[in-house]
């Protein structure tokens, strides 16, 4: 048994989509507040090593974590809450701790032995999950278990987690539903059953969390208590709040953090948390200062696909005292239909993506910006179209394109990588993770950063062509940022108004503590654009 070192295993019942990564890292937060050291795990149960080749459409985003980890996007909400950098080691998927045991068995290292699910792959991932924690030095160690209780894709890691509890200080927390079929009707029955299934696991949540459609009642609260056979105070209420970040002081409120350390004998002592809760409270009651922020993409469809987008927007309103109105703009329909939908925004942005599909209507938005001194914020791919706009419109460069988008271009201002020309597996083998940039004195970008060496999250295979750099150059397109080693165009710049695009995504570390200095620079530029039209 690890010292001191306690677990906390978040499951799922009933239906998905309850939130369990929200609430996971709410706990995290409350455990942080009281001077404790938190590190999440996550465990998703698909046979893809990673989150790198999953569509959007399917998935939602593919976070980057620093170390070049591609994870589920609940890592997302775990840094935000922490305010922390996390690695890959936390991300723990069917397809990667199956590779593991195969690859060991390929080798010989079980000794002959029949590699089987019990004890072998519990055995792995009990060693990972003690692993991290080691490794992390943490005090308290919370695993999400990614899907519901009952699914055929998580058993074996239940198992495991299982196993652990017997051999480490571990607490089950189960995340449940209670459904109201008319106002003040609450069935407690499905949670009841669901109770039942996860004790015949072998598994005793002590902790029960209820997403409901109206508050929990006394009566509701009551039967859950008597049937899952837990104290009546340790039944909670997860219920709908104004902002994710609101989270955390709900449950202090319920008593969450003192039932956890009564349970593990914790300290009751506690942190300054007054920066969160003030940038809470400018969430929570906005100033009338309504910003319109458009997001021109080609995933709309699915607004999970640009989760860190939407909360760096969120993250830099709170730090500007502003309220951003956050409008979806899919890019195809920019293309059949033009412009109209950009009409009254006060600033754009264009994040990232692949393929073809709706590239012009990108082009076309990042145009109409340029063309009317509206605040804009290119990422990734939204920077490649931003240099390719450029091209075409000022440097007389006719059919101006990427070499992702055709290859046939005459102006390939956007080129493959040279270490990716090789490469022909798709996983994993992006340009990835944390890389340095160079930023050019009495740029836009330097003053917002203030400072010469930044540190940003990649994810891409093509870049600026180092070839047709110069010219770009010529034309006045400012060139703010460059990898230090290899010269890579990382942070260009328009030299009138605000026009900012990065090869990185800044978005992924924007924290509410800690927002991304673009984004805050991108609203402010918005806002004292506002400012100075209704004085005109």
């Amino acid at each position: 048994m690890s010292p001191g070192k306690k677990y906390i295993i978040v499951l799922g019942t009933i239906m998905s989509g309850l939130g369990k990564g929200i609430v996971t890292a709410s706990i995290g937060r409350l455990l942080k507040t009281h001077g404790y050291k938190v590190v999440p795990i996550k465990f998703d149960g698909y046979l893809n090593v990673d989150c790198g080749t999953m569509n959007p459409f399917r998935h939602g985003e593919v976070f980057v974590l620093d170390d070049g980890g591609e994870v589920d996007m609940d890592f997302g909400t775990y840094e935000r809450f922490l305010n922390t950098s996390l690695t890959k080691e936390s991300s723990i998927t069917g397809g990667k701790i199956f590779k593991f045991v195969l690859e060991k068995e390929r080798r010989g290292d079980y000794l002959g032995r029949d590699v089987q699910m019990v004890p072998h792959l519990t055995n792995e991932l009990k060693n990972r999950v003690r692993s991290v924690g080691e490794q992390s030095r943490a005090d308290m160690v919370l695993v999400e278990v990614g899907g519901t209780v009952g699914d055929i894709e998580n058993g074996y890691f239940i198992e495991a987690m299982r196993q652990l509890s017997g051999e480490e200080d571990v607490l089950f927390i189960q995340l449940t539903y209670v459904p109201s079929l008319s106002p003040g009707e609450q069935k407690t029955k499905p949670t009841q059953h669901s109770n039942r299934l996860i004790q015949s696991l072998g598994i005793k949540p002590e902790i029960i969390l209820c997403r409901e459609q109206e508050p929990l009642t006394k009566e509701a609260k009551d039967k859950i208590a008597l049937f899952c056979d837990v104290p009546q105070e340790n039944v909670f209420d997860d219920p709908a709040v104004d902002t994710v970040y609101q989270l955390p002081q709900v449950l202090k409120k319920q008593k969450l953090y003192d039932a956890i350390a009564k349970r593990f004998k914790l300290r009751k002592t506690k942190v300054n948390v007054g920066a969160w809760n003030r940038m809470v409270r400018r969430i929570t009651k906005p100033p009338k200062k309504l910003l319109r922020v458009g997001i021109v993409g080609k995933y709309t469809a699915v607004k999970d696909a640009y989760v860190s987008v939407n909360e760096a927007i969120l993250h830099a309103a709170a730090a500007n005292n502003v309220h951003a109105d956050v409008c979806f703009v899919e890019s195809t329909d920019v293309e059949k239909k033009g412009t109209q939908a950009l009409y009254g925004l006060d600033a754009i942005i264009v994040p990232g993506g692949f393929g073809k599909r709706g590239i012009e209507g990108k082009i076309s938005a990042i145009r109409y910006a340029r063309k009317n001194n509206i605040p804009f914020l290119g990422l990734c791919l939204g920077m490649q179209m931003m240099v390719i706009e450029y091209a075409r419109s000022v440097c007389g460069m006719k059919d101006a394109n990427s070499e992702e988008i055709n290859k046939s271009t005459p102006y390939p201002v956007i080129a493959l990588l040279p270490e990716q020309m090789r490469i022909e597996e798709k996983g994993g083998t992006m340009r990835l993770g944390s890389y340095p940039c160079i930023l050019e004195q009495d740029t836009r970008s330097h003053s917002l950063y203030k400072k010469k060496l930044i540190h940003e999250r990649h994810r891409h295979r093509y870049e600026v062509n180092p070839e047709l750099a110069p010219k770009l150059e010529e034309c006045s397109l400012v060139i703010s940022g460059r990898s230090p080693k290899k010269g890579i165009v990382e942070m260009v710049e328009w030299k009138d108004g605000f026009g900012i695009g990065t090869q990185a995504h800044p978005e992924l570390k924007s924290r509410l503590e800690d927002p991304a200095p673009l984004f805050v620079g991108l609203l402010k530029a918005a806002s004292e654009k506002r400012r100075r039209r209704k004085k005109a």
